[in-house]
């Protein structure tokens, strides 16, 4: 029965709070100095806190590139000699039914546009409508190109801060939409920041009645929250600050948002259960605190640096925009643990038995060890294989989907119908052509320019060159654009860059929005393979130290691919080929978002490792005291059952209010990663795993003797 007296709230010095190792000793230490733990959290807290507000404004929009590629040297080149008239550059798409480009009413709208560039360095040289190349046959639509005098990011801080007021100028029957890259990404970063914060603000309740529910008392319930909500200012006022050295992409603060909700839950869950259990035989709150962090908190730790080893093997990927989104979630992991090892171990000290505090009527007679779990791993020890061929025949089934997954970079569906990028865009194809809005951009020596310019109006798939244009300050060089025949999106884009590409003399470089979006999708695809092995090396490894035994740290690795590939199965299936489409409220792209496999393998792969470590070292530490497998797989999954099933629920609805959002991304990301988790949990984590670990018995924890030797001594039981 749960305890709700108060206990004492430390222990004199030298007593059984100190036994243990270090993060038993870490654990008291906070405990019994729980005022001045506070008090170091209030002010880094207040200090970030400060900052944190800015976070999505102040964070970079693009960076969506693959470094070092043809295309960025393109852009590069575009803007040192080009006037800035590079992928970067703004496009301001002017269009009426009734008057032409060329009359008075549209001049002078054009005019009051470079007006609008012309106050802010970041815009380079302004290029008006050319009859031939930037005005539509029938003289009603036209392309005003403001060049690029500024990174990518800041090109899309300028749009931000410009786009209402060109947007503005329209009237009269005249229409202005800012298009082009820059514009893109601004109005893809607001669509998806807003549908991220309505979501977030949705699961919030959903959570706090998720944790009512498994732990019962309204203060156990909060704690997490709590938890959570530090490490979510922590972070937010570090990446500002981290911003100031070098640009952090804004989808590094919805990644961590999303994950410092989830993980910090699945950690508080976790300790303050076990704490709970703790108090009913500890001598002190302190010492329930030491037993506690000795043991939950190891496991905590471990998954903490599993998260952490998972999400940074992305940082191999040569994309600012994916490198700093893994370093917004890995900024986040390490305050959530950071506070989940200082301060909840300080605020379940203060609190002692008031953790139990505003039970409901069934939280009286809760256990820590779930007879219910108990009762299930009673179930999968007596009849193993009927329940390992079902989970496995389940899950191989969703996988084998992916055997035909595909992925390109998202289409303009991604922003909104009515977003002004869009309409733009959509004018243009109308008026100018299938490929219009994605030209590609020829950058050749001035010797070449003639011979370069038949070449590419020779290539399958263009439809059209400009003349060769010199370069502003005298390079040599000369630019010419390419029309491709097809939409910027078209799988065919790909074949047509790569035609074009072999057909120009050695010197001769084609860069352009397409051909910087194929060439980022090139450099994941070739380094996804790298990635995945890297995280499971990793991961087995930190699963080797941990838990000194091969046989298992090789199967808990080796199961979490199962429901990654059953994610990405159903992923296939939702986003590719449509099913659901309707009820969920989009239109499938016929792809899946590009960065999704690379990413979404390091996120689902670290949560699931989260839950096996968990798992595994309940059990462990109840092999350890036993020696009996028996007894380590069904007390491991009575111990930990519980609170795997309620993180596993939270994190499920965390993932899955963003499948209400409207922008496809969240939506894709919601649905990906909320379906790994239910699968991950329900049957590999719940069902596989235990499974194995009752048909490998002493196996599952065997190592040889010289393996021992090399490992450090790491035990999940606490020694009084």
């Amino acid at each position: 029965m749960s305890r709700t007296t108060s206990i004492e709230p430390t222990a004199p010095p030298g007593s059984q709070a100190t036994a243990g190792g270090l993060l038993a000793r870490l654990g008291a230490v906070m405990a019994g100095n729980a005022k001045i733990v506070f008090g170091v959290w209030l002010v880094v807290l207040v200090a970030l806190g400060a900052a944190a507000p800015s976070v999505f404004s102040s964070l970079a929009g693009a960076g969506w590139q693959a470094d070092g590629s043809e295309s960025v040297r393109v852009r590069e080149l575009a803007q040192q000699h080009f006037g800035g008239n590079s992928s970067a550059a703004v496009q301001v798409v002017v269009h009426s039914d009734t008057v032409t480009i060329q009359s008075p009413q549209a001049q002078r709208v054009l005019s009051e546009i470079g007006e609008v560039f012309a106050g802010d360095s970041r815009f380079g040289a302004v290029i008006a409508p050319q009859p031939g190349t930037s005005i539509s046959p029938d003289g009603h639509t036209g392309i005003l190109i403001a060049g690029a005098d500024a990174s990518t990011d800041d090109m899309v801080k300028a749009v931000d801060e410009h786009k209402d007021a060109l947007t503005a100028l329209a009237g009269d029957g005249i229409e202005v939409y800012p298009t082009g890259a820059s514009a893109l990404w601004s109005d893809f970063n607001k669509a998806n920041h807003d549908a991220m914060i309505k979501a977030e603000l949705f699961s919030w309740p959903v959570t706090l009645a998720i944790m009512v529910l498994a732990f019962g008392s309204l203060v156990a319930a909060g704690l997490p929250l709590l938890l959570t909500l530090a490490g979510l200012v922590a972070s937010a006022g570090g990446l500002v600050l981290l911003n100031q050295v070098t640009p952090i992409s804004v989808w590094a603060m919805n990644f961590a948002m999303m994950f410092a909700l989830a993980l910090g839950i699945d950690y508080a869950l976790f300790i303050v259960a076990r704490f709970r259990d703790a108090l009913r035989d500890a001598a002190t709150r302190r010492d329930a605190v030491a037993e506690t962090m000795d043991t939950a908190g190891k496991a905590v730790v471990l998954s903490g640096l599993t998260v952490l080893v998972s999400l940074s093997a992305v940082l191999i990927v040569p994309a600012p925009a994916v490198r700093t989104m893994a370093v917004g979630i890995m900024l986040a992991v390490l305050f959530v643990l950071l506070a989940t090892m200082t301060l909840l171990p300080a605020a379940l000290g203060a609190l002692g038995g008031r953790v139990n505090a505003g039970s409901l009527p069934y939280a009286k007679k809760q256990q820590h060890r779930s007879p219910r779990f108990a009762a299930w791993g009673n179930l999968l020890h007596a009849h193993p294989w009927p329940f390992a061929i079902g989970a496995l025949l389940v899950l191989i089934a969703l996988s084998l989907p992916t055997l035909g997954l595909k992925v390109a970079m998202p289409s303009i569906e991604v922003v909104p119908a009515d977003a002004p990028v869009r309409q733009g865009y959509e004018l243009v194809q109308a008026q100018m052509g299938e490929g219009a809005p994605g030209m590609l951009q020829i950058i050749a020596p001035v010797a070449e320019a003639t011979r370069t310019a038949q070449l590419a109006a020779a290539t399958d798939g263009i439809s059209m060159v400009t003349p060769p244009q010199p370069a502003t300050d005298g390079s040599g060089m000369v630019m010419m654009q390419a029309l491709p025949g097809v939409d910027p999106s078209d799988p065919q884009m790909g074949a047509i860059l790569d035609r074009l590409r072999g057909a120009l003399p050695a010197d001769a470089l084609v860069g352009g929005a397409p051909a910087e979006n194929l060439d980022l999708q090139q450099a994941l695809n070739d380094y996804f393979p790298l990635i995945v092995g890297v995280i499971l090396v990793l991961g087995f490894l930190l699963l080797l130290v941990a838990l000194r035994a091969p046989v298992i740290a090789m199967l808990g690795t080796v199961v979490s691919l199962l429901s990654t590939a059953a994610a990405f199965g159903v992923a296939k299936l939702i986003f590719q080929d449509g099913h659901g489409a309707s009820l969920l409220g989009f239109t499938p792209q016929g792809f899946l978002d590009g960065w999704g496999p690379v990413f979404f393998f390091a996120m689902i792969f670290a949560i699931a490792m989260d839950y096996t470590v968990f798992l595994l070292a309940t059990a462990k530490e109840h092999y350890e005291r036993s020696g009996d497998p028996k007894i380590a797989h069904i007390d491991g999954l009575a111990h930990s059952g519980r609170v795997i099933f309620a993180a596993a629920a939270v994190m499920v609805a965390v993932f899955f209010t963003f499948a209400l959002a409207d922008p496809l991304p969240p939506k894709e990301m919601g649905i990906i990663l909320g379906t790994a988790v239910l699968l991950d949990a329900l049957l590999v984590r719940l069902v596989l795993l235990p499974v194995l670990l009752r048909l490998t018995g002493h196996g599952a924890w065997w190592s040889p003797t010289w393996l021992t030797r090399i490992l450090p001594s790491i035990s999940f039981a606490h020694h009084r």
